[in-house]
């Protein structure tokens, strides 16, 4: 069974914006606030890879990942998924570099998608714990996501990449947020996705803030999404 071109999301207003999902041979950025559903949409990308007969290989880096939660998600259907989904779960910065290193080892014909979640969270704690070795350690964080976007282009998947956020100040005055490790993140991406919390928990906004050159639209698209027990899915206003 031939992979198709994207690999969707399950949310029809992000599909559509981006040609049909989560595109092949390119990098995708899903950032945002804790809560905003980057994992459980994630893990939704990874149940629908499975549903047109094609693996994942699930990096764990924030050690979140959740059986139950992939269950939920599954609806019914973990036993089949499960085997089509591979996790990793890397300790440190140090092995999650190992793991970018050998990735080509892991996947075969046989994988259609790439899900790190989050890539910049142990980057993060290195950083913290190290701050003399910034400058070494965004150099290595922009070569990762390099090989990431090498392996996309070479083996043909998608690569999804989830990010946490930080505030963003100007003169003093906060004006937003945007990913941890901005440049060398927003520099690889072929998609960015920002999601927002609203006053409602349970909704989310959307906005996507870059699409592929074939997909390319004036504006940037804005959807809401609603997070329940079954993942993310679109969400209308009555």
């Amino acid at each position: 069974m031939a992979l198709p071109q994207n690999i969707p999301t399950g949310c029809k207003s992000i599909d559509d914006a981006l040609g049909g999902g989560i595109p092949l041979e390119t990098i995708s950025l899903i950032y945002g606030e804790a809560e905003t559903g980057k994992t459980a949409l994630s893990m939704q990308c990874a149940v629908n890879c499975a549903g047109i007969g094609y693996k994942t290989l699930f990096v764990d880096c924030d050690a979140t990942f959740s059986a139950h939660r992939l269950s939920q998600i599954a609806s019914g259907k973990l036993d089949k998924i499960a085997e089509y989904i591979i996790l990793m779960k890397p300790s440190n910065f140090y092995e999650q570099s190992v793991v970018i290193d050998h990735i080509a080892d892991y996947i075969t014909k046989s994988f259609g998608l790439v899900v790190f979640d989050t890539i910049t969270s142990l980057y993060r704690l290195e950083v913290s714990e190290n701050p003399k070795n910034t400058f070494r350690l965004n150099r290595e964080l922009n070569r990762q996501v390099a090989a990431l976007a090498q392996i996309a282009k070479t083996h043909k998947i998608a690569v999804l990449m989830t990010s946490q956020v930080r505030n963003v100040f100007n003169d003093f005055v906060y004006v937003g947020v945007e990913p941890v490790g901005t440049r060398v993140l927003k520099f690889w991406s072929d998609v960015i996705i920002a999601m927002k919390p609203t006053q409602d928990s349970k909704i989310i906004e959307a906005v996507i803030e870059k699409t592929p050159k074939e997909t390319k639209k004036k504006s940037k698209p804005l959807c809401y999404l609603k997070i329940d027990e079954k993942g993310v899915h679109e969400h209308t206003f009555h």
